[in-house]
């Protein structure tokens, strides 16, 4: 990691809604779902939130031989938002403790504050990473051949 990446630093990102990231788009195979609003589906909303973090981490990180991932998230979700619209994410590194950081967030669509909250990320090394999830998955696979 970068020296620079401390708390202080700030970020903005943007992203359109697409129309698969709704919630009878993205939980089409749950009957109940197909019949709810064409809206933001929230948990696409965390995912479009952890990647405004991710991407402002970038220039910050030797990429991609260390990357991030999210460890936790709290956010409100506080207004619908229809697909199409574009929404702007804007973030600022609260804390960084070793390999771990910390996030405020908010995001607005066209219209509204549609969401505010806090996230953390790791710091990894994927070699190292993916190493211990084949070991979990080896492990996993003994037992259920057995």
């Amino acid at each position: 990691m970068h020296p620079d990446l401390k708390p202080g630093l700030t970020f903005t990102w943007s992203a359109i809604v697409p129309d698969r990231a709704t919630v009878p788009n993205l939980y089409h195979d749950v009957d109940f779902c197909r019949e709810m609003p064409d809206v933001l589906a929230t948990g696409y909303m965390v995912g479009l939130m952890e990647l405004a973090c991710l991407q402002g981490i970038i220039p910050y990180l030797d990429w991609p031989r260390e990357q991030s991932l999210g460890t936790m998230v709290s956010f409100n979700h506080l207004a619908a938002t229809p697909p199409g619209m574009t929404l702007t994410m804007k973030g600022e590194v609260t804390g960084v403790d070793g390999r771990r950081i910390s996030f405020r967030v908010e995001g607005w669509d066209e219209q509204d504050k549609i969401t505010e909250g806090t996230h953390e990320r790791v710091v990894i090394t994927p070699d190292k990473f993916n190493a211990k999830l084949a070991t979990k998955i080896a492990a996993a696979g003994s037992r259920s051949q057995a």
